[in-house]
């Protein structure tokens, strides 16, 4: 192999899971992005596999590759940012690594963006989300486990992935302060207090799903049985009960949404917490965000905080018109403002 492709094996097999210790789902987002950079130039630029080097990666190129992306797959602003993204982030690492290629790290630099239209948050205002976690019947065993794993998803905002694979060792709700150890992305680990409520719910949860003979503390904490062996729960499984109780919540609140996913919940409890005045880089601390940036857009989304401010505006003024500018008729003080005097 040529050093291109050696570069893009070190990048993926070491830099990225080894050193940067990202996910198997990141590196797999990554290697995607590569693989359609190598297919654009094989395809579309008619160069041989065997041949592509960095010498091909121009700064044309890599634009011409945006635009591929949009015009014939159709990819969203957001999705080509995402491929300019790894590209970046690839060239930056070749020309650290070997300043023979730090050229090709500045043209990547220098391609533009794509403007992205704002993302938009769902969550569940407090009342959908009263008439959500009131849906499971506690009195049965599947939704009695259904509903406590809503409650720990919002009280932690947790990721979905990250309860799957939560074990009992992981929960300390026996310490003074009882708190989950939540494994996130890239094997980062993120320390979150519980609510007393939450902590109840959890040794009722325990008692009735963990037998206290058979306790084993590198048992998940949810556990589907098939052939009498526990199992991980799926994604599926949580997704399938949550829009059934979505449906049903409906039916009594109609600010309930139309369609409620398990993300929903970790998005629900940042903008509680945002709205009940968290700063913005403790919430991000408290999410376990990589970069602050990513939790900026709960502030975006909160259209309901904007209302309430200008309100707050309004009312100080207490309906009085704005008050005439101090330059109004005064044909000199405009002309000494703007320095024409």
């Amino acid at each position: 192999m040529n050093d291109f492709f050696n570069f893009v094996r070190k990048y993926l097999l070491e830099y990225l899971p080894l050193q940067r210790r990202f996910s198997e789902n990141t590196v797999k987002s990554y290697r995607q992005g590569l693989n359609l950079y190598v297919s654009y130039l094989r395809d579309v630029m008619q160069i041989p596999t065997n041949r592509i080097t960095f010498q091909n990666c121009t700064r044309e190129s890599m634009q011409g590759f945006l635009d591929w992306l949009d015009a014939e797959r159709g990819c969203g602003a957001t999705s080509v940012n995402q491929r300019l993204m790894v590209l970046r982030s690839f060239f930056k690492y070749s020309g650290e690594t070997d300043c023979t290629y730090a050229a090709f790290s500045m043209d990547a630099a220098t391609v533009p963006t794509r403007k992205a239209q704002g993302k938009t948050v769902e969550f569940l205002s407090e009342p959908a989300l009263k008439a959500f976690l009131a849906q499971p019947d506690p009195r049965k065993r599947t939704d009695h486990r259904n509903r406590f794993f809503m409650i720990l998803m919002y009280d932690a905002a947790a990721r979905c992935g990250e309860l799957l694979n939560l074990k009992l060792r992981d929960l300390r709700i026996d310490d003074t302060n009882p708190v989950v150890y939540l494994h996130g992305k890239g094997d980062k680990i993120r320390i979150v207090p519980l609510l007393p409520e939450t902590v109840e719910h959890c040794r009722c949860y325990i008692q009735l799903f963990h037998d206290k003979m058979l306790y084993n503390k590198e048992e998940y904490v949810f556990f589907t049985k098939s052939h009498g062996a526990r199992t991980q729960m799926s994604a599926d499984t949580i997704a399938l009960f949550m829009k059934k109780y979505g449906n049903t919540a409906r039916e009594v609140c109609d600010e309930v949404p139309e369609h409620i996913h398990p993300h929903m919940l970790r998005h629900t409890r940042a903008m509680h917490l945002y709205r009940q005045g968290m700063p913005i880089h403790l919430l991000s601390e408290f999410l376990g965000h990589a970069s602050y940036e990513t939790t900026k857009v709960y502030a975006y989304a909160d259209t309901e905080m904007k209302r309430h401010a200008i309100a707050k505006v309004d009312i100080l003024r207490d309906g009085m018109p704005p008050p005439e500018s101090l330059w109004n008729n005064n044909e000199d003080l405009i002309l000494k403002l703007s320095g024409l005097l």
